[in-house]
């Protein structure tokens, strides 16, 4: 199959995947589910393997692939993208840094379907620090012994295995972590807690304990450098694919929302002639004109520092990658939020609208949480005072 034909598979397979999350999106919300038939839907049309090398069985996605289909995703369900977009996060890691007998094993059976992967990064105490971890792992012969108690872990419940973090050894530093694969029949997993929560209800976040014995080989990159793992691999897949999901629900409801207003909906009274309403509209776009500009010129980046083998890993690039994040959270919640303004009590607000902008803002509230800008707006200034390449004048 040659490179066009294979675009229109994936534009197909996309655009089915879509429908059935934009069907199941209204009821995942409703009942706070785990949004199964999406994830079934994901799965059967060989998007679980998107980002998994071709002689592995996958697509062999591109980053801007990837990015693309984040959004387009998130247009249908945004709880059902972020979970895939993190899924592929975790693909790339075992990509990138996984040995050559854990790809062998796991990513053929991604690319067909078999294995949703889950991350468990959080740990009570620590809360989500991403590049430490209390619990440790236990030599046990050629394996180790997991045994994780984490707070937040998205659709870990219907995983069907884990990359976790957590220290080399017990007596390692919080700062001496490594990533390991554990897959689920190797484990016991039980759930904590519910996940009833403002908005992201499908993603169920609940907590998870998780206790097993994995093999060695497991471990992914370097052990003790997780850093690594994470600079080069899951901050950049993680930021490129949220801000993408977050980006693509608010281009879906403002194409919602222009959809109405064009048809002269009832529902939507707005003036066209106002000056106010040209305004909103055109505040809107701005805003999402950015977003999306600014994530094109992170994933350049990243896709050109990984072709050219440059690391991530100095401040300029840290810079951009945080950026991205807290550009894309705060100005796609902020044009949904003016959509809501423009949409008026009927359409912006009820949760029976024919434009579910009511469920896109609650979903788009999260963002600024996830992962807290809080963290990331600290991790920007000390990095800006590092970072000798920035023009001085």
């Amino acid at each position: 199959m040659n490179s066009e034909a294979l675009d229109e598979a994936l534009d197909e397979a996309v655009a089915g995947a879509v429908a059935v999350l934009a069907e199941h999106a209204a009821d995942v919300d409703r009942q706070a589910r785990f949004p199964v038939e999406s994830l079934d839907a994901l799965r059967a049309r060989g998007l679980f393997g998107l980002l998994v090398p071709e002689e592995y069985g996958g697509l062999g996605g591109s980053l801007g692939t990837f990015t693309s289909v984040a959004g387009r995703l998130a247009a249908g369900c945004l709880s059902t993208a972020l979970i895939w977009t993190m899924h592929g996060q975790q693909v790339d890691a075992i990509v990138r840094f996984g040995s050559d007998r854990l790809r062998r094993k796991v990513l053929p059976r991604v690319a067909a379907g078999e294995l949703y992967l889950a991350s468990v990064t959080t740990e009570r105490g620590k809360g989500g620090h991403l590049l430490s971890a209390d619990s440790a792992l236990l030599p046990d012969g050629d394996g180790v012994l997991i045994d994780r108690d984490a707070p937040v872990v998205t659709g870990g419940a219907y995983a069907d295995a884990f990359l976790i973090t957590a220290r080399t050894s017990p007596d390692a530093t919080a700062a001496e972590t490594s990533l390991v694969y554990a897959d689920r029949s190797l484990l016991t997993v039980a759930e904590a807690g519910e996940w009833n929560v403002l908005g992201m209800r499908g993603t169920h976040s609940v907590g998870l304990t998780l206790k097993g014995r994995v093999p060695e080989w497991g471990v992914i990159g370097r052990p003790g450098r997780f850093r690594e793992v994470a600079t080069e691999s899951m901050i950049p897949l993680g930021h490129l694919g949220w801000s993408a999901c977050w980006l693509g629900a608010a281009r879906g409801a403002f194409a919602a929302v222009l959809g109405q207003v064009r048809k002269r909906d009832a529902a939507i009274r707005i003036d066209l002639k106002s000056e106010l309403a040209q305004e909103r509209i055109g505040r809107i776009r701005v805003d999402l004109e950015l977003v999306g500009a600014y994530l094109e010129q992170v994933r350049a980046e990243v896709e050109s520092a990984r072709e050219a083998g440059r690391s991530l890993d100095r401040p300029a690039s840290q810079i951009r990658i945080n950026t991205l994040k807290l550009v894309a959270s705060e100005l796609s919640f902020r044009a949904v939020d003016r959509m809501v303004q423009l949409a008026g009590l009927s359409t912006g607000y009820r949760q029976d609208s024919p434009v579910p902008l009511e469920r896109v803002f609650r979903d788009l509230r999260s963002a600024a949480l996830n992962y807290a800008n809080d963290r990331l707006w600290t991790t920007v200034g000390l990095h800006s005072v590092l970072d000798r390449s920035a023009p001085s004048a």
